[in-house]
């Protein structure tokens, strides 16, 4: 099966990358630069960070009881496996030819992902999928964008094996590689058994659970600090739970700190170059030969069968274009946004919800158009910067800058018509617009 990327898909994401690549933090390594050097620096910065090395550091915001029922039993979390899960995250022997760990996609000195469209990994291959970030993942019910794992242990050991990811060739070599690399000892430590593909997978779960980032503004808003986040970000609070129906999807309090439903939904991300039928028949046929975790893990990573969503885990219908809704924990920090990182600024996004998203015909009942003005809009991503934790406080005021230029510039996800329901989305298609066509990219929302 080839996992070569369309030319057209190539181009955006390395346009995408670029634009990126401006919005880093002070002192992050260059993009791609994934050396021991730059190993180096990222470890720094989760000391820099203040990242639990034992476990015992759980945010306020956070259900302690809550977090540890999702610990399964036989990997409590001790300092011995988060000390050996925080070595292998940065483990570049875990890839097919030392070059890749998952410090690669999920970089420290950048949120916890790699604020790429797409993940570049083995080969320098880029993969179909956003790289969600890592902060906070310990809190999800299901792993992956269309939920085909449900804790982090089993989520931890595919992309070891997946070809255009770290691309190692078999559990058996992975293990193999880490006793070269003189592991025995460490695994004997944390686990009272040498090394084993359930304990790599056990070790990364265990350091992951570390990465709770869920200390911001909003935390002490809703704790009773009324001026903790501003006038503008409290009228955008009260559109996120009204007019614009974000809490639909995105419910957030203390019980539910994430703002995510933890299901999944058709935003209509792409239907706007997709033929949802057609994939969906290849799809079965694909999962007729070989439906193996394995197969499901290439198939969703290196083919446009990616663009099923859910689908390809559930084989249901109604689940056609369907991705789990991403939490909003540090959304302002995270981008580019949706699964294929295909909107590069939260005004973007705004604005796909905003005209109700890209008509399909398996786009979510809920979707519609909401009528947000300019100012409205403003005001909802001033709410969603307060979710950033307080220690990304200085590169959340520089990426919230940088997004407002590129959105005074461009809005190419814009339709005023239809989002102002001045116009249907079937009447501007019977006008000359055919199905699926983009946008107006210059951001004249025409």
């Amino acid at each position: 099966m080839s996992t070569r990327v369309p030319r057209l898909w190539l181009i955006f994401a390395c346009a995408g990358t670029g634009a990126a690549a401006l919005a880093q933090p002070a002192g992050a390594p260059p993009v791609g630069a994934h050396g021991a050097a730059a190993m180096e620096v990222q470890q720094a910065e989760l000391d820099r960070l203040g990242v639990s090395r034992d476990g015992t550091l759980i945010p306020a915001s956070v259900d302690a009881n809550a977090l540890r029922s999702m610990i399964p039993a036989d990997n409590a979390l001790d300092e011995k496996r988060i000390a050996l899960g925080r070595k292998l995250y940065f483990e570049t022997a875990l890839s097919n030819d030392g070059s890749v760990a998952c410090a690669t996609c999920h970089d420290t000195t950048r949120s916890f992902t790699d604020r790429r469209p797409v993940s570049e990994g083995f080969g320098s291959q880029l993969g179909r999928r956003n790289a969600p970030t890592t902060m906070n993942a310990a809190l999800l019910q299901s792993q992956f964008w269309d939920g085909r794992e449900g804790t982090l242990e089993q989520q931890a050991g595919q992309p070891i094996l997946n070809p255009v990811e770290m691309a190692m060739p078999s559990r058996e070599a992975a293990v193999e590689k880490l006793k070269a690399a003189g592991y025995e000892a460490d695994f004997q430590a944390a686990y009272n058994s040498g090394v084993t593909y359930e304990n790599i997978e056990r070790a990364i779960a265990s350091f992951e659970r570390t990465l709770l980032f869920m200390d911001a503004p909003f935390d002490r808003f809703i704790a009773g600090e009324r001026e903790a986040i501003s006038n503008e970000a409290r009228a955008g609070f009260v559109l996120f739970n009204g007019k614009a129906r974000c809490v639909t999807c995105h419910t957030i309090n203390r019980a539910n700190p994430l703002g995510t439903d933890n299901r999944f939904h058709n935003i209509g991300v792409s239907a706007r170059k997709q033929d949802f039928e057609s994939l969906a028949k290849k799809a079965l046929a694909a999962l007729a030969e070989d439906s193996s975790k394995k197969k499901l893990d290439e198939l969703a990573i290196g083919t446009d069968l990616s663009e099923l969503g859910r689908f390809m885990v559930s084989k249901s219908y109604a689940d056609i274009g369907a991705f789990r809704t991403p939490q909003l924990r540090n959304i302002g920090i995270t981008g580019p946004y949706m699964h294929d990182g295909s909107m590069q600024t939260l005004w973007d996004t705004i604005d796909h919800y905003n005209k109700g998203g890209e008509a399909n015909p398996f786009l979510d009942g809920g979707m519609e158009a909401l009528a947000l003005n300019d100012a409205e809009i403003d005001q909802l991503i001033e709410f969603m910067f307060t979710l950033t934790d307080k220690r990304f406080e200085a590169f959340s005021g520089s990426e919230h800058a940088r997004q407002r230029a590129l959105a005074l510039k461009q809005r190419p996800f814009r339709d005023d018509a239809i989002a102002q329901r001045k116009q249907l989305d079937f009447e501007k298609r019977a006008l000359g617009g055919a199905l699926g066509a983009p946008p107006d990219a210059t951001g004249g929302g025409k």
